[in-house]
C-alpha cells in the first residue's frame, strides 16, 4: 500500500474515487466490498451484479450502505452518474455502463465468468480477475483479445498467484534469477470430497466444493498454472514435485538441484507442511560475488539457492491494492506472457464408469494436476476447466488422467470455443483432435 495510499487519499480529497463494478456477492466478494467501502479511501464499489440480489444487498448493508436495484441500462447509468450505489441481476450491464474504472470478476465460475470477461473486453473495459479458474483455462487467449482491444486484464493480489508474482518481481529487481515459484500448503489429499469437507466449509461459510478444491490439489494446480503462464516456468514433472517438510521453507533449498532448475528454465512447485504457512516462496540464485557477499551478510545463507517468502496471503483484503495499481499506474499484477506454459489436466478421483457424467471442480469425480502444456496437448489430455458435464465413453481407473478421447463433451459453448482457438493459436504444430473440432 506504500505510495498507493497517498494517491488514494488524493483521489478521496478531490472527490474522484476509483469506481469499481463487481461481479459476485459470495464470501470473497463480500469481504472485498467491506475492505473497499470501510477501509479504502478514494475507492468505491459502485455496483454489484449477482444472480441473487439479496446477497448483493447484504454486502452493502454490512458496510452501512444501501443500494438501488437497477436491472436496465438507463436506470443503472443514472444511478452511477449520480454517484449512487447499485445492485443488479443483469451482470452484462456492467460491460455497457459508463463511469466505471474497472470491473472485478469474483464469481469463482468458468463459463459464466468467461462470458462476462469477453463481453467486457468487447466493450473496452478493464478487468481484474479474482478467479484463477478461468485464467488457468483460457487466460492466454482472453489476454490476446484484451491486448487487441487495448484494455488491461490481470490476476489479483491476495490469492497466492498474485502474491507469488509480487515476490517474483521483487526478487528479480534485486538482480537475482528466480528458479522456483512456490506455494506452501498444509494439506494435500487427492481423495477429499464435498462430504469430507462439509464441516470445514460450514465453519468458514464457504461451499463444500470450494473447500474440496483447496484440499484435493485442484486449486493449487490452477494457481500454479497461472504463475507458470505469467513467468514462463514449467513443472519438473506431472503434478509438480510437492515435497513434504516439517521445518521452515528456508531449509528446503537443498532439496533442489540448481543446475537442473537452470536447465528447465525455472519451475513452479508447491510444498506441504513447512512454515510459514499459508504463504508463498521464491528460490533464486546469482553468480555475482558482490551480491552473494551481501546476501550472506543479510543472513540469507551462502546459496546457491536463496529463499524469499511472504508468510501470508490476505485474500480479499488485498484486492483494493490490485485495483489501485491497475487504475492509477496501469500496473498488471499477473497475466500470461503468451501461450499456455502449464495446463491443469483431469485425473479420476475414484474409479469412473462409462456413461458417467463428470461433476465440477471440487466434486466427487476428479482432481486437477499441473502438466506442461506441450505434453498435455501431445497426449490430448482433458483440461479440468472443461471436464464438468463430460460423459465418459469408457471406464477410467482411479488416478488415471482423462483424455478428450475418453469423453463426449457437453454442448458447444464459449469456453470450448476459446480453448480451441487458444490451442490453434499457440500450438499450430499440433493437429487438433476430432473431439475439439
Amino acid at each position: 500500500m506504500i505510495i498507493l495510499d497517498k494517491f488514494l487519499q488524493a483521489r478521496e480529497q478531490e472527490g474522484r474515487p476509483i469506481r469499481v463494478g463487481l461481479w459476485g456477492a459470495g464470501e470473497m466478494a463480500k469481504g472485498m466490498v467491506n475492505q473497499v467501502m470501510r477501509y479504502t479511501p478514494g475507492m468505491v464499489v459502485s455496483v454489484i451484479a449477482n444472480r441473487t440480489l439479496s446477497k448483493a444487498h447484504e454486502a452493502y448493508a454490512y458496510t452501512g450502505h444501501t443500494a438501488q436495484e437497477c436491472n436496465d441500462l438507463a436506470s443503472l447509468q443514472a444511478c452511477i452518474s449520480g454517484g449512487g450505489l447499485a445492485v443488479t441481476e443483469n451482470a452484462e450491464l456492467l460491460c455497457e455502463v459508463e463511469g466505471l474504472d474497472l470491473l472485478v470478476e469474483c464469481t469463482g465460475t468458468i463459463h459464466y465468468a468467461a462470458n462476462l470477461v469477453m463481453k467486457a473486453i468487447e466493450n473496452k473495459k478493464h478487468v481484474l480477475l479474482f478467479n484463477p479458474e478461468v485464467d488457468a483455462t483460457v487466460g492466454p487467449i482472453m489476454k490476446v483479445y484484451a491486448d487487441k482491444a487495448g484494455v488491461m486484464l490481470s490476476g489479483c493480489d491476495g490469492d497466492q498467484p498474485g502474491v507469488i508474482m509480487n515476490l517474483y518481481r521483487f526478487v528479480k529487481g534485486l538482480g537475482l534469477t528466480p528458479l522456483i515459484c512456490g506455494n506452501i500448503k498444509g494439506l494435500q489429499d487427492f481423495y477429499r470430497n464435498p462430504t469430507t469437507q462439509k464441516g470445514f466449509a460450514e465453519r468458514w461459510q464457504l461451499t463444500p466444493e470450494m473447500v474440496t478444491s483447496f484440499a484435493d490439489g485442484t486449486k493449487i494446480s490452477i494457481e500454479q498454472a497461472c504463475v507458470a503462464n505469467a513467468t514462463g516456468m514449467g513443472v519438473a514433472k506431472r503434478g509438480m514435485l510437492g515435497y513434504h517438510h516439517d521445518g521452515h521453507v528456508d531449509d528446503m533449498t537443498g532439496l533442489y538441484d540448481v543446475e537442473e532448475l537452470k536447465r528447465l528454465g525455472g519451475i513452479v512447485d508447491y510444498v506441504v507442511g513447512p512454515k510459514p504457512g499459508p504463504g508463498v516462496f521464491v528460490f533464486a540464485t546469482t553468480d555475482d560475488p558482490k551480491t552473494k557477499h551481501y546476501l550472506e551478510y543479510g543472513k540469507l545463507g551462502t546459496g546457491p539457492l536463496y529463499s524469499f517468502y511472504t508468510p501470508y496471503h490476505l485474500i480479499y483484503a488485498e484486492i483494493p491494492i490490485s485495483i489501485a495499481r491497475m487504475v492509477l499506474f496501469q500496473d498488471i499484477i499477473m497475466a500470461p506472457l503468451g501461450g499456455p506454459v502449464v495446463e491443469v489436466i483431469t485425473h479420476a478421483k475414484t474409479p469412473l464408469k462409462a456413461g458417467h457424467k463428470l461433476d465440477g471442480l471440487g466434486g466427487y469425480d476428479t482432481y486437477g494436476q499441473c502438466e506442461n502444456a506441450e505434453t498435455a496437448r501431445l497426449e490430448n489430455l482433458l483440461p479440468v476447466g472443461l471436464a464438468e458435464g463430460c460423459v465418459l465413453k469408457r471406464d477410467v481407473p482411479r488416478d488415471h488422467p482423462i483424455t478428450f478421447d475418453d469423453v463426449e463433451l457437453p454442448a458447444d459453448n464459449l469456453v470450448q470455443r476459446l480453448y480451441r482457438e487458444q490451442t490453434a493459436l499457440f500450438f499450430p504444430h499440433l493437429q487438433p483432435k476430432a473431439e475439439l473440432v
